[in-house]
């Protein structure tokens, strides 16, 4: 499947570590401080934890849900 969406180049960081370690406050800090920076927001099929906020921590999906975009191609 061909898409005629042209994308801007850029670099893509990812911060990785164990719950619990920082990454959403360095995150926070680095797009405070970074006007180009942007956050990619994930899927996750897990419940949502109190205040998260759905479309802006993460898209929150049921598993059904989940399998059906992976069948759509929409990843």
């Amino acid at each position: 499947m061909e898409s005629n969406i042209k994308m801007n180049k850029g670099i893509l960081y990812i911060i990785s570590a164990p719950s619990g370690a920082g990454k959403t406050s360095l995150v926070k800090q680095l797009i405070t401080e970074l006007d180009q920076l942007t956050v990619s927001i994930s899927h996750t099929t897990r419940q949502m934890r109190a205040g998260e906020t759905h479309g802006k921590d993460y898209y929150f999906s049921t598993v059904e849900e989940f399998k059906q975009m992976i069948a759509e191609h929409a990843f």
